[in-house]
């Protein structure tokens, strides 16, 4: 079981990035996925939760009406899609495949002017 991260980087207050997660060495379509972040000294915390046919989708308040989380069974992808960022998003961004209980390796996402 494999995830890999990509899309992460800095941007200004109130822009928008992209992340993405590939899967592999699993049944992708059949499992729920996540998306964790964990801000320097802070405890990881979940943001964004899609079922595994992308029908139900749950955010952290934070940042419900600006993410969305989103997936691609036929890629094994899974995504987040960031806007209105702000300072406090500022964090590790981790994709999570709570069955397996497997992490990436992250993605850095630096909100900043």
């Amino acid at each position: 079981v494999q995830l890999v991260e990509s899309g992460g980087g800095m941007v200004q207050p109130g822009g928008s990035l992209r992340l993405s997660c590939a899967a592999s060495g699993f049944m992708f379509s059949r499992e729920a996925m996540n998306w964790y972040r964990q801000a320097p000294g802070k405890e990881r915390e979940l943001v964004a939760s899609i079922s595994s046919n992308g029908i139900t989708r749950d955010y952290v308040d934070s940042v419900r009406g600006r993410f969305s989380i989103s997936r691609d069974n036929t890629k094994n992808l899974v995504h987040l899609q960031m806007r209105g960022l702000r300072s406090e998003d500022t964090a590790v961004y981790y994709c999570y495949a709570s069955t397996f209980d497997t992490w990436g390796q992250g993605t850095q996402v630096t909100v900043s002017s």
